[in-house]
């Protein structure tokens, strides 16, 4: 019992430590509400939508991407923490 809980809380001690390096460092100069888009190694289904969607609008989705828009900038390290994001990027504004 003590060996899984220890894996649990390094695995999620792992996830707040690498959470930081998956935001671009554009967003960081950022204030107030941002538009990101949030890279997965795979195409997003309803529940990932749903997991981003308590921190932003959905604009949109595609093959490896979800577009949110309206994050606060306190929320960034929150969304992207999961595992499953890649990265997480400001949004082009010709989108």
């Amino acid at each position: 019992m003590l060996g899984v809980m220890a894996c649990w809380l390094g695995f999620q001690l792992w996830l707040t430590v690498a959470a930081p390096g998956k935001i671009s460092p554009d967003l960081s100069r950022a204030s107030g509400r941002v538009n990101v888009q949030i890279d997965l190694p795979f195409t997003p289904e309803r529940f990932h939508v749903l997991a981003v969607q308590r921190y932003g609008r959905i604009a949109g989705a595609d093959e490896h991407s979800i577009e949110l828009r309206g994050v606060r900038t306190s929320d960034l390290t929150s969304l992207a923490r999961p595992f499953w994001v890649r990265k997480v990027e400001p949004l082009s504004e010709d989108q």
